[in-house]
């Protein structure tokens, strides 16, 4: 069995189950008092959990009614930890998010923040963990283990979903505590929260085969694009990172709008290229899009909800997504279909993930060489 397909195939599951339990730490963890004295949020971490703070922007200024800023940790401690707006105490939340709890940069960012005197909020799946500790509270993301086969280590699905349930839940409380969202609109978004998990269902149903047929159609391309925009940005980035995790592809996610003015210059005209939609904000835009991919050669995937005729006439495959869902919280089923697709690229070519970790890599460390966890850290603020 392939195990990302096994992963993807237990997110329904997850969501039903984690979805009331996180919901309640978060009400116990997110008082009154923090929630009503918050001004501007800023969510930080690296890779996948960077992904989820991008998709969840949305969420938290719509939902929230507050200025959200996600960012890189590298970026938010080395450069933006110093130049926090000066709104007083406890009046800048900054969200520091790693499953493992052992990431430098997002411990450093959390350690750095709260010298500068910001509400400083974990996310991790390990109590006890550096990032753990360096928060001033902490919602744990933990889930229930689901076990790689032997001797394999898969490229992470649920704790990517996991984080984005917690950041949704999150903007949610935050809105509702400050009056930006009535009780009973609150209950109802909590209860669209958890209808994602008979969403995911179906969009997984519904890709699976086509994601399949996809990857052994082109397994002779070289390098792929993902492109998407507003929360979905994130969803872009975070395919093509399983892209690059499963098989060692090379592969680049992308604002949509950007791809018109950088990937539309690519040298090689069949470059796969997935167009990801989830609303109506930018559906003139994607159309365009994909009319120009199609006119100069690209092989064009429409990630979508159905009703996008206007998108899937041009496109060589359709991956559809559940209908109905609101695009601040598309971004867990708009994954699915890049989950998936990459699963299958690795299994088509058997390309073991993260290259078995050979050539250099480990995953001592977090990363062998790449000193993921054991970086020097930053004990001062730099402005």
């Amino acid at each position: 069995m392939n195990s990302m397909v096994a992963q993807v195939q237990s997110l329904p599951e997850l969501i039903r189950e984690s979805t009331p339990k996180l919901d309640d730490a978060i009400r116990t963890t997110l008082d009154h008092e923090i929630c009503l004295s918050l001004k501007r949020v800023f969510i930080t971490g690296c890779g996948d959990s960077h992904h989820a703070a991008l998709n969840t922007e949305l969420a938290f200024e719509s939902l929230a009614g507050l200025p959200t800023e996600p960012m890189t940790a590298l970026q938010f401690s080395h450069y933006g930890v110093g130049y926090l707006p000066d709104t007083g105490p406890g009046t800048n939340a900054v969200i520091g998010i790693s499953v493992s709890g052992e990431v430098a940069r997002t411990t450093e960012a959390l350690n750095l923040a709260r010298k500068a005197g910001a509400e400083t909020l974990s996310v991790t799946a390990t109590p006890g963990s550096r990032v753990d500790l360096a928060g001033g509270r902490t919602i744990f993301s933990t889930t229930t283990p689901f076990p790689d086969p032997p001797g394999v280590h898969t490229p992470g699905i649920r704790t990517y979903t996991a984080n984005q349930l917690v950041l949704l839940l999150m903007a949610v409380r935050l809105g509702e505590v400050r009056g930006n969202l009535t009780s009973e609109v609150a209950k109802g978004l909590r209860k669209e929260i958890l209808a994602l998990a008979d969403a995911v269902e179906e969009t997984t149903q519904n890709c699976e085969r086509t994601a399949r047929e996809i990857a052994e159609t082109w397994s002779d391309a070289g390098e792929f694009v993902f492109a998407g925009s507003g929360p979905n940005f994130g969803t872009a980035l975070f395919s093509a990172a399983k892209v690059l995790e499963a098989s060692g592809d090379p592969a680049i996610g992308q604002d949509l709008e950007e791809w018109a003015h950088l990937q539309f210059f690519v040298k090689a005209p069949s470059t796969p290229t997935f167009i990801i939609n989830a609303s109506d904000r930018d559906l003139s835009r994607a159309g365009e899009v994909v009319t120009a991919a199609r006119k100069i050669g690209r092989r064009v995937v429409i990630i979508a909800p159905p009703g996008r005729s206007d998108l899937t006439a041009e496109a060589e495959f359709y991956l559809p997504i559940a209908e109905g869902v609101r695009e601040a919280f598309s971004p867990v089923i708009s994954a699915i279909p890049g989950e998936l697709f990459s699963a299958y690229r690795a299994e088509v070519l058997d390309e073991p993930y993260f290259r078995n970790f050979g050539g250099g890599r480990s995953t001592e460390g977090g990363g062998g060489i790449s000193r993921i966890r054991d970086s020097e850290m930053l004990e001062e603020i730099l402005k």
